[in-house]
């Protein structure tokens, strides 16, 4: 997506433009590839997260190109997602990503100091893909493009840039405003905006069980089934349960996840204590952006 070295194709490609241009060399225009169905692609921050979209005048396009800030809560730190399904292609500085959504649609996020994917990874909506920091900027924000592929390479390169669609509404912002406020709809459940997930920083790989009081249970009923890997993971609701100490810190929360590994016979969906959260407090079960979890219906 990035400029590239010119190397051997570009010196070749300058030669022919040079021949073009003395009149040396016939050539037929190419013909641009017709665009397909855009793909939903959703404001990349969390389900109800809002957001203020901006440009300035040393964006070229500045018509295309956002940054993105937080309303509701801090930039830095804040989790970026995917804005829609697609697989991780490249990546590129300065703290960059592109996500390849098929059919020739790409989108790019820039500026976050740590990267939660990897290339070649599939992602849907809403998965996270990495944190805001202050890498090649002086204030945290996210930087987000779409592109598409005119010319047929498989590849989203900054002239493809098209104006941004999100959640349905086209922008062309200009640095003199007004600067749009967007709430997030990205991998809201059914339910009218409210996160179907949350997102947690666990800070050590984490057994889970089948229910929230199996610590001291040592019956079938209560076998480990898998296990939580560290790392930034999604939960569902959280439950009281059996209380998890070490010393003064305790907790007696139990998060509802998917596991990453699961035992032979085991459930995938299954409960993981909360004293394992990167963050928070004794008897805390918040997300990352310190929103309490919801108690398990």
């Amino acid at each position: 997506m990035r400029s590239r070295p010119t190397g051997r194709a570009g010196w070749a490609a300058t030669l022919t433009a040079l021949l073009m241009t003395a009149g040396l060399c016939a050539s037929t225009p190419a013909a641009s590839a017709a665009p397909t169905a855009r793909p939903d692609f959703r404001l990349p921050f969390p389900c109800g997260q809002t957001w203020q979209l901006q440009t300035y005048l040393g964006h070229d396009p500045d018509d295309k190109k956002l940054d993105m800030y937080h309303v509701d809560g801090p930039t830095l730190g804040a989790t970026v997602t995917a804005s829609a399904a697609g697989t991780v292609t490249e990546f590129f500085e300065p703290g960059g990503i592109e996500i390849n959504h098929g059919g020739g649609w790409f989108s790019v996020y820039l500026h976050m100091d740590r990267i939660d994917v990897h290339l070649g990874q599939q992602v849907a909506s809403g998965d996270p893909v990495g944190r805001l920091g202050l890498v090649g900027t002086e204030e945290a924000h996210l930087h987000y493009e779409q592109l598409y592929d005119t010319n047929g390479d498989n590849d989203g390169e900054t002239d493809e840039m098209v104006h941004p669609v999100l959640q349905g509404t086209e922008y062309r912002l200009t640095p003199d405003g007004p600067f749009p406020r967007v709430t997030s709809t990205n991998a809201c459940d059914s339910g009218g905006g409210q996160p179907a997930r949350y997102w947690v920083d666990t800070m050590v790989d984490a057994t889970g069980y089948p229910d929230a009081d199996c610590t001291h249970d040592a019956t079938p009923r209560c076998a480990a089934q898998g296990t939580l890997r560290k790392g930034t993971n999604y939960v569902l609701c959280r439950k009281w349960g059996d209380e998890v100490r070490i010393g003064a810190a305790y907790n007696h929360w139990w998060l509802l996840t998917d596991l990453d590994e699961v035992t032979p016979g085991g459930r995938g969906r299954a409960y993981v204590s909360a004293y394992y959260l990167d963050r928070w407090g004794n008897d805390e079960a918040k997300d990352n952006d310190g929103r309490d979890i919801p108690v398990c219906t």
